[in-house]
């Protein structure tokens, strides 16, 4: 299992140069690789094509590149010209985001999620291969019709012969389309306890387009905080989690709420919402149980991550990305220092 650190969203309490010592201690660790993620504020091209002139060995992956932010020609050439600057170090992840950022701040319509997906992933597969990319689909049409519009190719090769797509899936049919035409799946809120429901959802997949799952990355995005306060450790993952559960889209459409329902929390699952959407957020933090927080972070003393590892292992993660979980860089850089030595 290789170790990969999550950097999230750019400018929010560390400098620069904090995130930068970070993220080299991690390359000199033996971390395999960063993720930058994006919302509605920094990008994410933009950091990894920053980090990629400090490091050397490191794997730059995006975690992930928003769908409704970017064409699907964009997205390859922004991937194309990050593994050139890296010498061939780019993963390329992808999602749809959500339906309040979709339409809110992209200007795109939330729909036939399933469907965009399959046909962003053969353009962006296409275009990376140099391929004259001419695709006619429900919800992508290349070159429009009837216009001036011809079939391009990009004009500079990637590194990589193939440059791994990575999909951030977390409900049923999106888990399936993951194993079905992406190289790796990079789920949020990740239980290793119910991976034998997950797993068949891959498979499904995968026999769906007639592949294996033998080099396929289960790459979950896992938050991280090592320290012999297990209920300190604990508080500090409330507030993410009560953030998702609770707020991250409407009451009708909050796919992470949805998750932790399927997990067998689905009464702590709309008390959480009914609190935070109520502006109680402390109380909906404390209303989570500490049992699911055991279950979707890595957090307590060093022989509990120690065993915690071990079930990640077992449930078949590949890439295992943690987010330290703490306010200051060298608090960061300990945590990171501490999971190498536990993951060795």
């Amino acid at each position: 299992m290789k170790l990969g650190v999550h950097i999230g969203y750019w400018g929010l309490g560390l400098s620069s140069e904090d995130q930068l010592t970070i993220v080299q201690e991690a390359e000199r660790l033996g971390y395999d690789s960063v993720w930058a993620a994006e919302a509605y504020g920094s990008d994410t091209a933009t950091v990894l094509g920053w980090l990629a002139g400090q490091t050397t060995k490191i794997r730059l992956g995006s975690g992930i590149f928003q769908m409704p932010g970017r064409s699907p020609a964009m997205t390859a050439m922004t991937a194309a010209t990050i593994d050139q600057l890296s010498d061939g170090r780019m993963i390329c992840g992808i999602g749809s985001s959500g339906p309040q950022v979709a339409e809110g701040w992209h200007g795109q319509r939330f729909a036939k999620q399933l469907q965009r997906t399959r046909e962003y992933v053969a353009v962006l597969r296409m275009a990376l291969a140099r391929e004259r990319v001419e695709f006619h689909g429900e919800t992508l049409e290349l070159p429009l019709p009837d216009g001036p519009g011809k079939a391009l190719k990009l004009t500079i090769s990637p590194v990589q012969e193939r440059i791994p797509i990575y999909l951030a899936a977390i409900g049923p049919k999106n888990t399936a389309l993951a194993g079905e035409i992406a190289d790796g799946w990079i789920p949020t809120l990740f239980s290793p306890e119910h991976v034998s429901e997950l797993r068949p959802l891959l498979q499904e997949g995968a026999d769906r387009s007639g592949k294996s799952l033998d080099h396929f990355d289960i790459a979950p995005t896992v938050s991280l905080c090592i320290t012999d306060d297990l209920q300190a450790g604990r508080d500090t993952m409330r507030p993410f989690i009560a953030l998702y559960v609770g707020g991250m889209g409407s009451r009708k459409q909050n796919f992470y709420n949805q998750l932790v329902s399927r997990y067998g929390y689905e009464s702590e699952a709309k008390t959480i919402q009914d609190l935070y959407l109520e502006g109680k957020r402390d109380e909906a933090m404390a209303a989570i149980p500490d049992s699911l927080i055991d279950t979707v972070s890595l957090c307590g003393p060093k022989d509990v991550i120690r065993e915690r590892l071990a079930v990640y292992r077992d449930a078949g993660v590949g890439t295992l990305g943690v987010t330290p979980t703490a306010f200051t860089a060298p608090e960061r850089l300990e945590q990171l220092r501490l999971l190498a030595e536990l993951a060795a």
